[in-house]
């Protein structure tokens, strides 16, 4: 495998992208004396054009993409965005609307913007959303502050927030951003919440449960609407964390279920891109009573067609500029409309089939430390191969890479140790999962057979194994060139 140089490797004085010939007229132009302009890059990599072009496109023929393969990313969600999403929102009605236009003028958007919200109110059963949150994480936050800002009006914001040792690791730091205490509830023997653990820990102090349906395990929490009646009886609020809502679309409504707070990834359920960090969409959908508190503005309709409402005295306050990612809500309402209230049903209907398809074809090969019926995603364990042969959940993923398989999602949740975290979605064909399936089989022959073999991979990889402890202790996040260069 040949090393691709870094951009600064390929450098020499003097290249250029392109040059220009000389001017046969006087050179004019504004001036820029005075201007805080620089006049040159100092240690700025010096290339031609097709040494960037062919640079760029090495390295991104290196990369794993969706586009390329099945990414099995438990509790991520990464699956095949529909191409007609993209160009829809490229429509440059949309793409090209400036933020501050007025409300007469960009009637088209704030229609996308209201409708998302009426659909995601009947997908999930809540009476109002806001769609400002860029990202789960910062819906948690919303959803967080909402409770404390409703519990605030009656007098107490209280002190606690109860929270599941299967939740999402997002979900304490949203508490505690909020000014919260964290307890943290116990898992029972088959994944769910411990109800009798809930029960004792539930006063007056507690402002909120927050609890991940499905949970993180895969596992649907069938004490929830009971977790809800104790939560309600000492007058805390129930908050769900709906990245997993793919499992539940066109089937159950959480807002039925007794929460009181739910956000919902846009860019997971309602297939958006957001690889490589963004861009997300993290809408927050409520009960009537905390409605008063949604982030300001709000879109309304009016005689003439929609508005922004910014007359909202309880408001928490804008959560994000403008009123978030709209290019990332149109591909979300692009996406609804193209399945339908039959297609909503199916994607909960295929992404339980094909996690329970893989359970059930490797169940035995792998540990599974949980044996509850499992949702869209399953999580097995790496301790048949680890007793057997020492080899670990880490050993596994790297082989993984050798048969051009994105690695599942490892060590989480923290509750099961050497975890491997397996999410299809409902978007891969079952060819796909059999290849998959197939090369997890090989794998653990292969563990049998040869532990040195899996310790050692990747094997055929850009980038062989690195030393991860290490990279952590001791980061390079600038190059220097070499002395003797």
């Amino acid at each position: 495998m040949i090393r691709e140089p870094l951009i600064f490797e390929l450098s020499a004085v003097g290249k250029r992208a392109y040059a220009l010939p000389a001017l046969d007229v006087p050179e004019s132009g504004p001036a820029l004396s005075g201007l805080p302009v620089r006049d040159g890059l100092d240690g700025f990599p010096e290339v031609s054009e097709v040494e960037v072009v062919r640079h760029f496109t090495r390295l991104s023929q290196q990369n794993y993409c969706v586009d390329l393969g099945f990414y099995p990313l438990g509790s991520c969600t990464m699956k095949y965005n529909p191409k007609i999403n993209e160009k829809i929102a490229a429509l440059p009605g949309f793409a090209a609307v400036h933020p501050y236009a007025p409300d007469d003028t960009v009637q088209g958007c704030l229609e996308v913007i209201k409708r998302t919200e009426d659909y995601l109110c009947e997908i999930a059963g809540f009476d109002a959303f806001t769609l400002q949150p860029s990202a789960g994480a910062q819906g948690e936050l919303t959803g967080i502050m909402l409770i404390r800002a409703a519990l605030t009006k009656r007098g107490d914001p209280r002190k606690v927030v109860l929270i599941p040792d299967s939740a999402h690791g997002t979900n304490p730091s949203s508490a505690h951003l909020s000014g919260y205490a964290v307890q943290e509830i116990k898992s029972n023997p088959d994944g769910g919440i411990d109800i009798e653990d809930l029960a004792r820990r539930m006063n007056e102090d507690v402002a909120a449960l927050m609890v991940t349906n499905p949970n993180t395990l895969g596992v649907f929490e069938s004490n929830i609407c009971r977790a809800a009646e104790i939560v309600h009886a000492k007058g805390g609020f129930l908050y769900m964390d709906g990245a997993n809502m793919n499992a539940l679309t066109g089937i159950a409504r959480p807002g039925d279920m007794g929460a009181d707070v739910l956000h919902i990834n846009l860019h997971k359920t309602f297939s958006t891109p957001h690889g490589g960090g963004g861009p997300g969409s993290g809408p927050v959908g409520v009960v009537k009573e905390l409605a008063p508190f949604l982030p300001a503005p709000i879109v309304v309709r009016t005689a003439d067609g929609y508005g922004l409402d910014h007359n909202r005295p309880d408001s928490i306050g804008r959560v994000r500029g403008f009123y978030g990612n709209f290019l990332v809500v149109v591909k979300a309402l692009t996406y609804i409309l193209a399945l339908g209230h039959q297609g909503m049903r199916e994607i909960a209907e295929i992404a339980v089939l094909n996690a329970n398809y893989i359970r059930k074809s490797l169940e035995g090969i792998y540990n599974l430390p949980y044996d509850a019926p499992s949702l869209h995603e399953v999580v097995f364990d790496d301790k048949i191969q680890k007793d057997a042969n020492g080899v670990t959940n880490l050993d596994i993923a790297k082989r993984l890479i050798d048969y051009g398989f994105h690695p599942p999602t490892m060590s989480f949740p923290l509750i099961v140790h050497g975890a491997l975290m397996i999410e299809p979605t409902e978007t891969e064909s079952k060819r796909d999962l059999d290849g998959f399936i197939e090369t997890m089989k090989k794998i653990a022959e292969e563990a049998k057979a040869d532990a040195g073999l899996l310790k050692a991979a990747p094997h055929h990889s850009f980038v062989r194994r690195l030393d991860e402890t290490a990279a952590a202790r001791n980061p390079v996040v600038k190059w220097e060139k070499p002395k003797s260069a």
